[in-house]
């Protein structure tokens, strides 16, 4: 299957995508949240859609985040060699793990707000993987047991304050817009295999990434079980697999955005996205 939340953002109703075209799924009677996946929510979804009539949604419709917020946004940063070698990092023996506010999750293609003082936000394609089932010490040969689906993520980062602010990255990772995720979750059976998944993403219509999955560092086997050794993985939780080169802070002279710009990125199999770029505004 492949879920979808839509409408006004704060107030989304549950929908699934048949066929390329969008279904709302409200009288399920439960948002696509912890509970959901705790209660085993994929399966009796899937039996709710093949038994209800449904009613198609409009495609000019917003698409919120495919899934409630989660407890915890986990990400792994220099998870591609080529990456870590252009941001003239070491590739790193163990996974590298931040946490991401979820405060900064909006849907796919929203606009993506360049923080108040920023002068250097940057952008990341990643696959994420959505957590099914709670994980706490958890074996690579399962691991992948505990995959409810998988997103489209853009990783937005601001790198002066991740990295020249001292502290942990996670201070240019988490501001308000951060984490564009979507169009759609796509359960374990849509994707044949997700280490073999093109990536992209493009700024004004240029290619500025383009990689695969297959050139991991650690895969999401071994992400799940890693992690899961430090914190306990609550259904509906994400775990963000890093980006291949093309960044901003990899390229000389670096380049960062700025209001206006036009970001288009996907994944094979896990559809595409458009954000744009504006300038702070509070809220």
């Amino acid at each position: 299957m492949k879920l979808i939340r839509y409408g006004e953002a704060g107030k989304e109703k549950t929908g699934v995508i048949i066929n390329d075209k969008r279904y709302d799924t409200s009288a399920f009677g439960e948002d696509y949240d912890e509970k959901f996946f705790e209660n085993d929510g994929l399966t009796r979804l899937a039996d709710f859609v093949k038994s209800w009539k449904l009613s198609e949604v409009s495609g000019s419709v917003r698409l919120g985040c495919p899934f409630g917020r989660p407890s915890k946004l986990v990400c792994i940063g220099l998870n591609y060699i080529d990456h870590a070698r252009e941001t003239n990092a070491t590739p790193p023996p163990e996974p590298v793990i931040f946490m991401k506010s979820t405060t900064a999750i909006v849907g796919p293609n929203d606009d993506i707000m360049i923080p108040k003082d920023s002068v250097k936000t940057d952008w990341e394609v990643e696959l994420a993987v959505v957590i099914g089932k709670k994980a706490s010490y958890v074996g690579e040969s399962e691991a992948m047991d505990y995959v409810a689906g998988y997103v489209l993520h853009n990783d937005v980062s601001e790198r002066e304050f991740q990295l020249e602010r001292s502290g942990t990255w996670d201070k240019g990772k988490g501001c308000d817009t951060f984490a564009p995720i979507g169009p759609f979750m796509a359960t374990p059976d849509e994707i044949s295999d997700p280490h073999k998944l093109r990536l992209w993403l493009k700024l004004n219509g240029k290619t500025m990434q383009d990689g695969n999955t297959s050139n991991l560092i650690f895969d999401s086997p071994t992400l799940i079980a890693y992690t899961s050794k430090f914190m306990t993985l609550l259904p509906g939780d994400v775990i963000s697999t890093g980006t291949p080169a093309g960044v901003g802070l990899g390229m000389k002279p670096n380049l960062y955005l700025k209001p206006g710009d036009v970001i288009e990125l996907g994944i094979d199999g896990l559809g595409t996205a458009t954000q744009r770029l504006v300038p702070y505004a509070k809220n």
